[in-house]
């Protein structure tokens, strides 16, 4: 069974089309990097699927629900089960390690000792365990990527989708960080999109590369 299933999907930004008629299918499990220049409409596409906008045709379905379809948003992004990393992070600066990891599992309601014990739990799966209580200003570049990692995975979404997140680390962090996102994947076993413009990196990466070019799929 495909966990993403993109039908036939447009969608227009001011009368720019930035995804023109995108058809694409993802497994349960896989890991798909989106290649390509910028402004192809890679990112558009995680947007489309975390549902931060809806498509102005077609459909989405995730793990055989449809989420979105001809202009409306069938389902909101925080009932969808996806993460997402974003190229600038996003770590609020008030907020410790800790604060920035449980905020969505205290939107969710969850009762404070199990959010404590998840969010332990998932500091120690991105090896931040002892950085809990510092601020991201307190870190390193690859330390705040963790972080943004861990707040996404603490939600124990199905599909996780990251874009560009290692764009800004040098080339040694840069090969590292893609070996624990690997292992992070292989562990827990969820559907991977991701962003890049860098080809060695889409290629180390995925399972699959899908290469895109003002707004269509070009291949994979």
């Amino acid at each position: 069974m495909n966990m993403i299933e993109i039908n036939s999907v447009t969608v227009r930004y001011n009368g720019t089309t930035a995804l023109d008629g995108v058809t694409l299918s993802v497994g349960c499990g896989e890991r798909v990097a989106f290649l390509g220049p910028s402004g192809c409409g890679k990112t558009t596409l995680l947007r489309l699927v975390a549902g931060f906008i809806a498509p102005d045709a077609g459909s989405v379905s995730i793990d055989g629900e449809r989420v979105a379809a001809d202009g409306r948003n069938l389902r909101p992004p925080e009932g969808r089960n996806v993460g997402m990393v974003f190229q600038d992070l996003a770590l609020w600066p008030h907020l410790t390690v800790r604060g920035n990891i449980e905020f969505g599992l205290k939107a969710k309601g969850m009762p404070g000792d199990e959010r404590r014990g998840r969010v332990l739990e998932t500091l120690g799966l991105v090896g931040m365990g002892e950085y809990a209580d510092r601020k991201p200003s307190e870190l390193s570049g690859g330390q705040q990527q963790r972080v943004a990692l861990a707040r996404s995975l603490v939600l124990e979404p199905k599909v996780l989708m990251m874009d560009e997140p290692l764009s800004s680390l040098d080339q040694e962090l840069n090969q590292r960080l893609r070996k624990e996102i690997l292992r992070l994947q292989e562990k827990l076993g969820f559907t991977l999109l991701y962003v890049t413009h860098d080809r060695e990196e889409a290629f180390d990466i995925a399972m699959r590369v899908v290469l895109m070019k003002n707004g269509l799929v070009q291949g994979d």
